[in-house]
C-alpha cells in the first residue's frame, strides 16, 4: 500500500505561450440569451394601462366602426346603400376582436410590453380606416 501513490493536487504550469494559436487568450465565454429585466410595480400599471387603452380602442373600432362607416346625412334613413365589398367588410370587422385579444396578450409576454401595445392600437386605426373607406364605397 505504501508504494503505490495517488495524486490528488496538481498544479497548473502552463504558460500563455502553450495556449493554441487559435483560441485567443481572452475569447469569450458560451454565448446566452440576454435575460430581459424583471419588471417594476410602476411597469405593470403602465402596461395595464396600455391594455385597456387597446380595448377600449378594440371596441370602438368594433361596435361604432361599421356604424360611422354605413352612416350618411344626406340620406333618407340615414345608412347607405347596399355595400359593394359587403364580405371584405364583415372580415375587416370580425379581425378587430382577433388584433385586439392578440395585443393584450402580447402585451404581458416577457419581450412584449409598450411596444406591442403601439403596433395593436396602429393596426386597430388601420382595420378602423379601412371601414371607413369601405363604408364610404356603396355600390
Amino acid at each position: 500500500m505504501g508504494a503505490v501513490r495517488s495524486v490528488c493536487h496538481m498544479e497548473n504550469t502552463s504558460t500563455a505561450s502553450d495556449t493554441p494559436a487559435s483560441t485567443p487568450p481572452s475569447a469569450p465565454g458560451p454565448i446566452r440569451p440576454a435575460v430581459p429585466p424583471r419588471r417594476t410595480a410602476a411597469d405593470w400599471v403602465w402596461l395595464v394601462v396600455v391594455a385597456a387603452a387597446v380595448i377600449a380602442f378594440g371596441a370602438f373600432a368594433g361596435v361604432l366602426g361599421p356604424l360611422l362607416a354605413i352612416a350618411c346625412d344626406s340620406c333618407q334613413d340615414g345608412i347607405r346603400g347596399p355595400l359593394r365589398f359587403d364580405g371584405v367588410f364583415a372580415a375587416v370587422w370580425g379581425l378587430v376582436p382577433l388584433v385586439t385579444l392578440g395585443t393584450v396578450a402580447g402585451i404581458f409576454l416577457p419581450r412584449g410590453g409598450a411596444r406591442v401595445g403601439a403596433y395593436g392600437l396602429g393596426a386597430l386605426a388601420l382595420l378602423l380606416t379601412v371601414m371607413l373607406i369601405l363604408g364610404r364605397i356603396t355600390a
